[in-house]
């Protein structure tokens, strides 16, 4: 048995090609995020990777929409968003493939 902690994990990514991780891979990346209400993330794209967000809990904004727990939007490589945590909110987000630097601000 292997116990680790979300908040030792970087931005609490915890599988991909990157470290700290639990489980190193090139193909995927998986991370659990936490946001205090009124938190932004500024409008970015991926040129690689497709992205997964999970809505956990909560309420946040992507895409010029509301989102609550149980939603979930995927993203194409090129499609952008911004994210805002309306409320407390926690996620549960997945990229494909996992690229180091593939993140490009709009």
């Amino acid at each position: 048995m292997d116990l680790s902690l979300l908040k030792d994990m970087t931005g609490g990514w915890l599988v991909g090609d990157f470290s700290p991780n639990l489980i190193h891979s090139k193909d995927i990346e998986v991370a659990v995020k936490t946001y205090p209400a009124g938190q932004v993330e500024p409008k970015h794209h991926h040129k690689i990777a497709e992205e997964i967000t999970v809505i956990a809990s909560g309420k946040a904004r992507m895409c010029d929409k509301i989102l609550t727990a149980g939603d979930i939007i995927r993203l194409e490589p090129g499609e952008s968003t911004a994210f805002e945590a309306i409320e407390p909110t926690i996620t549960v987000v997945i990229k494909r493939p996992s690229v180091p630097d593939d993140k490009y601000l709009d």
